[in-house]
């Protein structure tokens, strides 16, 4: 039998350790939660860093015109619904997924059929709670694992990739369409050369990436003048000090953004056909 000091002293034992316990609860509980949190940064989620094309809804292939996109990376997701481009939040693993807030977009209005199917495509991303990967295929799933959009992989990087001006920055802190009748081509290389046509003289340049960014060398062009349409010298220039003030380059199915340091845009370009389907 204890005596009244063995007592004493095993009470003030066990009201020392209670609160010690009571500190360390949540901290091992929240670890455990870290550890069992789905998604989880360091982990590979299935998705990240892959990019992706629309093309089916519900089944039904989509019609023609300006593809939707999704591209996936570090938690975050953006592309175009085919009108607005848009970004947002995911979480996914295995084969769960989650769209998670809001989908911030554009607001631009486009003609009926394309908004038909963009609202559909839009919606699909926001029904969706899992997926399904095949080869080069990718599925979005509602909670009854019935598919909602099916997207074909889409090819990674420029490097090898074709492409058309469809807007460029003026240096008047302005984008611009092109020229009526005037046509300008981009084409990088696998060996790191950068060329194409700016509306009258063919140019070339040499072009580095180090994931999205891009270095490019001042063009050579050769010394053609072209006085038809009006205003397409001072075009090709301007063309040319856009394309060399490309810091960061985005592509996002068959369209292709390079924009400045500062983050201005500096070109707009859509794919040459086909070539947004380069594995």
């Amino acid at each position: 039998m204890l005596s009244r000091g063995a007592l004493n002293t095993r009470a003030r034992e066990k009201k020392m350790k209670t609160p010690i316990m009571a500190m360390l609860s949540p901290v091992v509980g929240g670890l455990l939660l870290a550890c069992n949190s789905p998604g989880s940064a360091d982990g590979d989620d299935g998705l990240g860093d892959t990019d992706w094309k629309l093309s089916s809804l519900a089944g039904h292939a989509v019609s023609g015109g300006p593809s939707a996109t999704l591209h996936f990376a570090d938690g975050k997701l953006y592309g175009s619904d085919g009108c607005n481009r848009f970004h947002g939040s995911y979480a996914a693993t295995e084969d769960h997924l989650q769209i998670t807030g809001k989908l911030a977009s554009t607001m631009m209005a486009c003609p009926e059929p394309v908004m038909r199917q963009a609202t559909a495509f839009s919606n699909a991303l926001r029904r969706a709670t899992g997926f399904r990967r095949d080869g080069r295929q990718l599925l979005l799933l509602d909670g009854a694992g019935n598919p909602l959009a099916t997207f074909n992989a889409q090819a990674h990087g420029i490097s090898g990739s074709a492409w058309r001006v469809t807007a460029y920055n003026n240096g008047k802190q302005a984008v611009v369409s092109l020229l009526a009748g005037s046509t300008l081509t981009l084409g990088f290389a696998d060996d790191g050369r950068v060329s194409g046509s700016a509306g009258c003289n063919n140019y070339t340049a040499s072009y580095a990436t180090q994931g999205q960014s891009i270095t490019i060398s001042p063009p050579a062009a050769t010394r053609k003048r072209c006085p038809q349409p009006a205003g397409l010298m001072e075009q090709e220039a301007l063309f040319l000090q856009a394309l060399a003030s490309g810091a960061t380059w985005r592509r996002a199915g068959d369209r292709l953004e390079l924009r400045t340091a500062a983050g201005a845009l500096a070109l707009s370009l859509s794919a040459e056909p086909g070539a947004e389907d380069r594995p």
